[in-house]
């Protein structure tokens, strides 16, 4: 009998706030767990509490004057610029450090159930804070959520893992951390850096021995070409490398109405390829598979809806995409934010996977980025780069 899925989840987690101006803004997730809960979602699994990391586990990643920095920007609200504390990126607030290592707690919480056999498949969706880097702040994210979690899955034994995140600035941190540790398999599909923070993200960024992926797509790709380059790129460096534990970022910034970048996904697309990582967990990792959120400033329309079909195909119960939204929740985004809430929970999209079967078009910008990332890297894993 295959082990229940878990969410993690404290009230808490929604204190990692910027200020009432910041695009992160934690109504968010708080609009996310309360849909999922109306929906029924929640029933599904089993909903878990977390602590915050410790300064020994923010250590794996993190340097420790950095977590001293973090600390007593904490306990005074000052910036700390040599911290990446006290930008417009990431202000500076007291409690900055407890909510950062809950978050962090949440996601090794997540690690720990599914290494340890307790939850077939884990999410944090208030996690996926990937741009932060080992001594510094950067891109609304402060300690490394994705990236604590792998360096405890290999401090446990894991021979190799998987990362693939979804969301459209580039995973800049969790590459950092690994980029020349071959056990780890980092795969960024993003909008081109040419075009958006955080400047990385190229295709000849290959790390050690090609175990550093990414997928730099053209502003304005939609639903059609991204899945096309996921299809082209994912399953087959997955089934190569074959991980212990897949760890996907679902940053669902890649919306076309999401304010801070310029792909046209949509939430139909967006669950679709959700869906399909969680088939490939099960293909590639014996279904070790930890899920977190990430961007995604859409905080109505898009952010809910999308996380909520995260949460219900990690336990195994995807919803119906005609499903309404519950009039409970209308009301409580309304008493929330003051906008007009959705009333399903798809954007009548019916998204379909065009693969590279019938040969590729050099004059087209998606297949031009799916194959320079398929002739930088595939070779090195065996892999023949032509469809």
């Amino acid at each position: 009998m295959s082990q229940p899925a878990r969410v993690i989840w404290d009230d808490a987690l929604i204190s990692y706030d910027f200020g009432p101006d910041h695009p992160l803004a934690p109504v968010r997730v708080e609009l996310t767990m309360a849909l999922a809960r109306e929906l029924g979602v929640l029933d599904k699994v089993e909903v878990a509490p977390c602590a915050p990391a410790t300064d020994d586990e923010l250590a794996m990643v993190h340097d420790p004057g950095y977590i001293e920095a973090v600390k007593r920007v904490s306990a005074t609200g000052r910036p700390d610029l040599s911290a990446g504390l006290g930008t417009s990126d990431n202000p500076a607030f007291a409690g900055v450090h407890e909510a950062s290592a809950l978050i962090a707690g949440a996601s090794l919480a997540a690690a720990r159930a599914v290494w340890e056999g307790t939850a077939g498949h884990a999410v944090n969706v208030a996690g996926g804070l990937h741009h932060a880097m080992a001594a510094t702040a950067s891109g609304f994210c402060v300690y490394n959520d994705p990236a604590l979690a792998i360096a405890w899955l290999l401090r446990q034994g894991a021979g190799r893992v998987a990362y693939v995140d979804v969301d459209v600035h580039h995973g800049d941190g969790v590459q950092a951390l690994f980029y020349d540790d071959p056990r780890v398999l980092t795969i960024s599909l993003h909008e081109s850096p040419r075009t958006l923070f955080p400047g990385t993200g190229f295709p000849g960024e290959t790390g050690a021995d090609g175990t550093a992926v990414n997928v730099a797509l053209p502003a304005g790709c939609g639903d059609t070409g991204w899945l096309r380059a996921f299809d082209s790129v994912v399953p087959p460096l997955l089934r190569e490398f074959r991980p212990d534990v897949l760890v996907t970022q679902h940053g669902c910034d890649s919306h076309a109405l999401d304010p801070l970048a310029h792909l046209m996904l949509s939430v139909d697309g967006q669950r679709t390829a959700y869906a399909y990582l969680h088939r490939l967990a099960h293909e590639t990792a014996g279904g070790r598979w930890i899920a977190t959120g990430g961007g995604g400033y859409e905080l109505v329309q898009v952010v809910p809806r999308v996380w909520t079909h995260l949460i219900a195909e990690v336990a195994g119960h995807p919803i119906d995409p005609a499903t309404p939204t519950s009039e409970a929740w209308r009301r409580l985004v309304r008493e929330r934010t003051g906008e007009l809430p959705p009333l399903t929970m798809t954007d009548g999209r019916t998204p379909e996977f065009q693969d590279l079967s019938g040969g590729y078009d050099p004059a087209d910008p998606i297949d031009r980025a799916i194959m320079a990332t398929r002739n930088a890297v595939f070779p090195l894993h065996g892999l023949d780069p032509m469809p």
